[in-house]
């Protein structure tokens, strides 16, 4: 599932992110090492210091995560998650208000920059939910 500020801009939140963060209920689930074969890359465990991560070309932008502040688990989230149209391929998004809410449970200064950007753009799709469709 992609979350973090990449999911808020694929809802079409007015936000920049350096990458992409993706959620995995399992990572060590086969399919991922069969994607990242595919672009070159492979999973790298975590060590000692560092945590699990992608390397090689193609998977620069790409981030796992491994929890989610202030939210459900996996399973719960992926529930009520977006399903985003892209190249052909529906991406499973964390919905607009968990990303919100999770940056405000994580309280980082980073974050608290973005609460009241995702505020407003959560606000403005409802209101555009709430409007009639013109024929």
């Amino acid at each position: 599932m992609v979350v973090g500020l990449s999911a808020a801009t694929l809802q079409g939140a007015p936000v920049v992110t350096q990458d992409v963060d993706l959620w995995f209920e399992r990572l060590g689930d086969p399919s991922i090492s069969r994607a990242l074969q595919e672009v070159g890359a492979a999973y790298v465990p975590p060590g000692n210091f560092n945590p699990p991560m992608f390397a090689g070309e193609g998977a620069e932008l790409f981030d796992i995560v491994l929890r989610m502040d202030g939210l459900g688990t996996f399973a719960d989230e992926l529930e009520n998650c977006v399903e985003v149209p892209l190249g052909g391929q529906k991406l499973k998004v964390l919905a607009l208000e968990r990303i919100l809410a999770s940056k405000i449970a994580a309280n980082r200064a980073k974050d608290k920059l973005t609460i009241p950007v995702l505020r407003d753009a959560l606000a403005a799709m409802q209101t555009l939910k709430r409007q009639p469709r013109k024929k």
